[in-house]
C-alpha cells in the first residue's frame, strides 16, 4: 500500500467522522432554534391576545358601562375582542391561530374540539400547571400549539355566567339560556391556545443544514486536492526520485545527479544524508579498485 494511498484513507476517514459529527451537532442545533423561533412566534401572539384582553377591560368596557346595562355589546368582552382581533391576522396569515376555547361557552365558536378539550381537562387536573407546549397535525400541516387556562379571577364576569336569571337579557336574546353559565370563582372553564405553523421555520433550517453541508464538503474537497498535491510535489516526487537513486547506486552506477539540498525540510535533510552515502560509497570502491 502506497504512502498517498495510507494518507488518503485516513484523511478520509477523519473527514467522514467529523462531516458526521457536524452534521449532527449542526442538525441539532438548527432544528432546536427553529423550534424555539416558532414557539417564540406563538408566545408572541399569546400576549398579544393578553394586551387585546387587557385593554378591552381597562379602556373599552369602563365607558360603556351605562350602556351595557340596556345592550349588550360583545366588543367589550375582552375574549370576544382577541379572538376578533387575531381572527382578522388569520385572513392573512391562514395557519396561524387563536382560540378560548371552553367547555361550557357562551359564544358557540369557543367550543373546544376534542384535542382542546385534553388540554383544558390537563389544567384543570393540575391547577398549579401554567401553559402547556405541543406540536400536532391539522390539514395544513405540522402545528405547535401554545395553552395557558382560563381561569375566572373577577367577580364581574359571574354576572353574565352565573345563572341566566342574573344575566344581561340582551345577552340571553342573542346567545340564549343553553350555554356558558354555571361557571364559578377560580374555577378553569377553558384554555387560551395559540397555533403557529412549524413548516418555514423547519424548511429555512432544512435549507441552512444543506447549504453548511454543502459547503463543508466543498471545503474537504479542495483541502483533499491541496494535501495531495502538497504530499505528490514535496513528498512522494522527492522518494520516488531518491528510491531510484538507491537503485542506481546499488549497481554501481555513480553517474546520476546529486539531490538539490537547498531546502532546509526533512526531506532535503534526507538528500543530504543520501549525498553524503552515495560520495562515501563512491570514495570506497574506488580504493577497492586501485
Amino acid at each position: 500500500m502506497g504512502l498517498r494511498l495510507k494518507f488518503n484513507l485516513v484523511l478520509t476517514g477523519v473527514f467522514v467522522a467529523g462531516f458526521a459529527i457536524a452534521g449532527w451537532t449542526s442538525y441539532e442545533l438548527l432544528q432546536r432554534n427553529a423550534r424555539d423561533e416558532i414557539l417564540r412566534h406563538a408566545r408572541m401572539m399569546m400576549e398579544m391576545a393578553l394586551s387585546i384582553r387587557g385593554y378591552t377591560t381597562t379602556q373599552v368596557r369602563p365607558p360603556l358601562e351605562a350602556q351595557l346595562v340596556q345592550t349588550f355589546l360583545p366588543q367589550s368582552v375582552p375574549a370576544y375582542a382577541a379572538t376578533e382581533v387575531l381572527g382578522d391576522l388569520r385572513r392573512k396569515y391562514a395557519d396561524y391561530g387563536y382560540k378560548e376555547a371552553t367547555l361550557n361557552p357562551t359564544n358557540p365558536r369557543n367550543r373546544a374540539a376534542d384535542w382542546e378539550v385534553d388540554i383544558v381537562t390537563s389544567f384543570r387536573n393540575d391547577s398549579a400547571n401554567r401553559e402547556i407546549v405541543g406540536e400536532r397535525d391539522t390539514p395544513t400541516g405540522r402545528s405547535l400549539f401554545v395553552a395557558r387556562p382560563i381561569r375566572i379571577g373577577d367577580p364581574s364576569c359571574l354576572t353574565c355566567h352565573s345563572t341566566p336569571a342574573a344575566a344581561p337579557k340582551s345577552m340571553l336574546a342573542l346567545y340564549g339560556e343553553s350555554n356558558g353559565f354555571g361557571w364559578k370563582m377560580n374555577e378553569i372553564i377553558g384554555a387560551q391556545v395559540v397555533s403557529v405553523p412549524t413548516s418555514l421555520p423547519i424548511q429555512s433550517a432544512q435549507r441552512a443544514f444543506t447549504t453548511f453541508m454543502t459547503s463543508l464538503a466543498a471545503v474537504f474537497a479542495l483541502v483533499f486536492i491541496a494535501l495531495n498535491v502538497m504530499l505528490s510535489l514535496m513528498i512522494v516526487r522527492p522518494i520516488r526520485s531518491m528510491a531510484r537513486a538507491a537503485d542506481a547506486v546499488s549497481t554501481g552506477n555513480f553517474e546520476i545527479a546529486e539531490f538539490d539540498a537547498g531546502a532546509k525540510d526533512e526531506i532535503a535533510v534526507l538528500g543530504a544524508s543520501f549525498n553524503r552515502m552515495r560520495r562515501s560509497l563512491q570514495k570506497a570502491m574506488r580504493m577497492l579498485e586501485g
